[in-house]
């Protein structure tokens, strides 16, 4: 999730709210609370839907 937000230059409660919103699908792994986590597929078709080019990324896809 942190690796996302700073992929979009953004910050992670950003990152939280489209996860909420159910714009960016995530799933939980580990006990309790977990860890988020976001299908590399998600983010790419995330980024489609929103018209954001994978080259004005920080990071490659």
């Amino acid at each position: 999730m942190k690796q996302i937000a700073s992929a979009l230059r953004k910050h992670s409660s950003v990152i939280y709210r489209e996860i909420q919103s159910g714009r960016l699908p995530a799933y939980r792994v580990g006990t309790g609370r977990g860890t988020i986590r976001i299908s590399r597929q998600d983010f790419q078709d995330y980024l489609l839907n929103r018209g954001i080019p994978a080259a004005d990324l920080e990071v490659a896809l």
